[in-house]
């Protein structure tokens, strides 16, 4: 009696782990709510003190859905301030509308994505909302755009995406009948240790209008304590102008000194072919510390400065406290 009453239980217990098994295992919809929030106090130093106030950098709003089985659907709108310097008034454009699914080592993704060109080194830098990485900081592609992505993880040590997309960002509709192709290789020869590298080509589709080519080389290494890059970029044929040539290179380091603050530390160089942009053309350092305030706080101080390289420019400093607010 005691054997069968033994077996019993067994089976059942069996079963019970069984179902538990199979509980884990399924996959439950989920979606959690995306608020990004970039802010910050500054003020300028000698010609530039006037330069000085409140500013609130963007906003991005959304939601992500991930119904199972790898397929997920994200929304953002990114709520940011005019490139005119006379308008002062907000601005709500669709950041990203996209559906994404995966299987195994390949991710596929479609709709208004964000794009390949520096999304990477963006998140390896790790400040954003401090100041952009530099293709973006210097106009060397758009974050997002309308199109299709796809990424396929080969090994442990190699991965590579490619992309095409409309080629005229988040903020325009589509009015140019050209693509932006992009093709990618992330190599990790050893761990901590990664290689970027990333060619596109952003067609003109207008009669005396050039090929945007873009080329770009990043290497960066990462531990829980410290984290390295360095990157270099060059942009042929900038706003689709024949020689209208741009490169240049941005260093950075950041260091972990506990639970709650970070140092770090970039400089960078932008350079155009014949100083065709010499306006705009500068070295820029930033040195700064960052201050884990709570789960969905960031403060960050920084000391900035911009050098010219137009004849007679005066050298420029600032200095910030960067805000971020995010869940």
């Amino acid at each position: 009696m005691m054997k069968k009453t033994f077996i019993a239980l067994a089976l059942a217990g069996m079963g019970i782990v069984a179902q538990a098994q199979d509980t884990k295992v399924k996959e439950e919809p989920k979606g959690k709510v995306i608020l990004q929030v970039f802010t910050n106090l500054h003020t300028g130093f000698g010609a530039d003190n006037d330069d000085r106030g409140f500013e609130l950098d963007r906003s991005y709003l959304g939601y992500e859905h991930n119904f199972g089985k790898g397929l997920s659907v994200k929304g953002v709108v990114d709520i940011g301030k005019s490139s005119k310097v006379d308008d002062y008034h907000r601005i709500v454009y669709i950041k990203n509308a996209m559906v994404s699914w995966k299987k195994n080592k390949l991710t596929l993704n479609g709709g208004l994505i964000s794009t390949t060109q520096f999304n990477f080194q963006e998140k390896f830098w790790g400040y954003r909302y401090i100041m952009k990485s530099f293709q973006d900081q210097y106009k060397f592609g758009s974050s997002a755009d309308l199109g299709l992505s796809a990424s396929y993880k080969f090994a442990d040590r190699i991965s590579a995406d490619a992309i095409i997309v409309n080629g005229e960002g988040y903020k325009k509709i589509q009015v140019n009948d050209g693509f932006n192709y992009g093709l990618g290789v992330t190599l990790t020869p050893v761990k901590g240790f990664q290689i970027r590298l990333y060619g596109g080509l952003n067609e003109a589709a207008e009669d005396g209008k050039k090929n945007i080519v873009n080329m770009a080389a990043f290497m960066g290494y990462k531990t829980e304590k410290f984290t390295v890059g360095a990157e270099y970029n060059h942009m042929w044929n900038a706003s689709y102008k024949q020689d209208a040539d741009q490169y240049g290179y941005s260093v950075f380091a950041s260091a972990k000194l506990s639970k709650y603050v970070d140092l770090y530390a970039r400089f960078d160089d932008v350079y155009s072919k014949d100083k065709w942009n010499v306006s705009k053309d500068e070295s820029a350092a930033i040195l700064g510390a960052q201050f884990k305030i709570w789960k969905y706080i960031k403060v960050a101080p920084n000391f900035r400065m911009s050098m010219p390289k137009a004849d007679g420019a005066d050298n420029r400093y600032s200095a910030y406290v960067s805000c971020y607010f995010g869940i």
